[in-house]
């Protein structure tokens, strides 16, 4: 219902978020003027992108590792380390990330903000590569080794895509991530950094307009189309997984 009304409001004709003055696309368009809005735009889909491309490179790897070597020496760290910023709260990952910055002199801006992003975005990736390995034949590698096939030739002809739709997910579901981010980017972020999320707070602040409405919705609507189509992926892996 709330989500509803932020939506309906957006097409609101008054200035006033409460009375509705009938249908307009008027905050749209100055929204479109807003030089402001469209920098915390960009910066905020640049940071989205390049740490969902990362964190999904790294967290595909994590995920091999996890399933494909079995038992080794540093399992329980190496797990514990990708598994922790799914259970830390976002303030605490966001301090701890901040100090480390900090402490290596790191100046705050994009850079900053984007590691901070793959560090909490890959896991979430790793735990779905692991749940699409779960059910992987290993029969098939075997029997494109035993043929000839290189291991590296194997895996890109052979197992990526497989979990090609697994990694698409994983993908998705980083950078709808990194688009809601409020909490580690206000830690995290320096001059000329401020994202979208971060942008819509501070003029939250100020009072509620309709163009605040505006540019909510559409921020809401591009994170429902990702998850939307991250399910839409998923449910189709496991239905051939199903067939198979």
């Amino acid at each position: 219902m709330p989500i509803i009304l932020l939506i309906l409001f957006s097409f609101n004709e008054s200035r006033l978020v409460t009375v509705w003055a009938g249908f307009s696309t008027k905050w749209y368009v100055e929204l479109m003027q807003n030089q402001g809005i469209k920098d915390a735009a960009w910066v905020t889909f640049k940071v989205a992108f390049i740490s969902s491309s990362v964190a999904t490179f790294l967290g595909t790897i994590a995920g091999l590792v996890m399933t494909r070597f079995g038992k080794f020496r540093g399992r329980t760290l190496f797990s514990g380390m990708i598994y922790a910023p799914m259970v830390m709260p976002e303030v605490i990952l966001g301090l701890s990330t901040l100090l480390t910055f900090i402490t290596l002199a790191i100046d705050r801006g994009v850079l900053t903000v984007t590691l901070a992003h793959i560090t909490f975005s890959m896991c979430y990736v790793s735990v779905i590569i692991q749940s699409r390995m779960s059910s992987y034949d290993d029969s098939i590698n075997e029997a494109a080794l035993d043929l000839g096939c290189t291991p590296f030739r194997t895996f890109l002809l052979i197992t990526f895509p497989i979990i090609l739709p697994a990694v698409v997910s994983g993908w998705l579901l980083s950078f709808t991530m990194s688009l809601d981010d409020l909490v580690i980017a206000s830690f995290t972020s320096g001059p000329g950094s401020t994202t979208l999320p971060m942008k819509i707070y501070s003029m939250v602040r100020l009072g509620v307009t309709p163009e605040i409405n505006a540019v909510s919705t559409i921020l809401v609507g591009l994170v429902t189309a990702g998850v939307i189509t991250a399910s839409l992926i998923g449910k189709r892996q496991r239905q051939q997984l199903a067939q198979s």
